[in-house]
């Protein structure tokens, strides 16, 4: 059993990947899609709202205990061309092993829009945090970065929004069981960015539309 299969009822259960305004923006873009590819699915979130919302829509993810409908990685997605009017892709891409990649596959299969939300960079000490917390996490890019990975496979930015989510510090440290002493370290390293027991982080949500 991966790390992630061990994870998957934490982030099926999680009150921090079920709800925000990066999710609602996700389903608002997505509103007039019929058919949607919801990419590294994970606790499966974006595509529930999707349904709910009254699309057809496909679950990929590479863990089996995520439970979604196709086990795929982003890079190496088992569909044809412009299978999808509508291809989402919500707090996964710093897990990505290859984020260029995993775009091009996106975009390659996205008849119209590929919808993505991840957490900005944040500096050096969010980066040893982030890994010390979750040895997956590869790495948080920044505004500039995300926007090239767009342009560069064929998507022109129609629409980016930037907020912040302030997520509850002890429940996010729990899902990936991460040990006493790390997390001391862990606290050590955000402190800045910790209030009342919550974390601060900085999110994008960016629209693309295939040209």
């Amino acid at each position: 059993m991966s790390v992630w299969d061990e994870r998957a009822e934490a982030y099926r259960q999680s009150r921090e990947h079920g709800e925000g305004w990066d999710l609602d923006v996700v389903v608002e873009w997505a509103q007039a899609s019929r058919t949607a590819l919801d990419v590294a699915s994970g606790g499966g979130h974006v595509a529930r709202r999707l349904r709910e919302a009254g699309m057809k829509v496909v679950s990929s993810d590479p863990s089996p205990g995520m439970a979604a409908d196709v086990i795929c990685s982003a890079e190496d997605l088992p569909f044809d061309d412009s299978s999808f009017d509508a291809v989402t892709c919500r707090l996964a891409g710093h897990h990505f092993g290859d984020v260029e990649a995993g775009m091009a596959e996106m975009a390659r299969v996205a008849k119209e829009l590929v919808l993505v939300v991840d957490n900005l960079w944040m500096g050096d000490s969010d980066e040893e945090a982030s890994r010390l917390r979750d040895p997956s996490h590869v790495r948080n890019y920044t505004a500039d970065e995300w926007r090239a990975f767009f342009t560069e496979v064929g998507l022109e930015v129609e629409e980016e929004r930037v907020g912040e989510r302030r997520i509850a510090l002890d429940p996010w440290l729990e899902r990936t069981g991460t040990p006493a002493g790390d997390a001391t370290r862990i606290r050590e390293l955000l402190a800045e960015r910790i209030e009342d027991g919550k974390l601060r982080i900085d999110r994008i949500a960016l629209k693309g539309r295939k040209s």
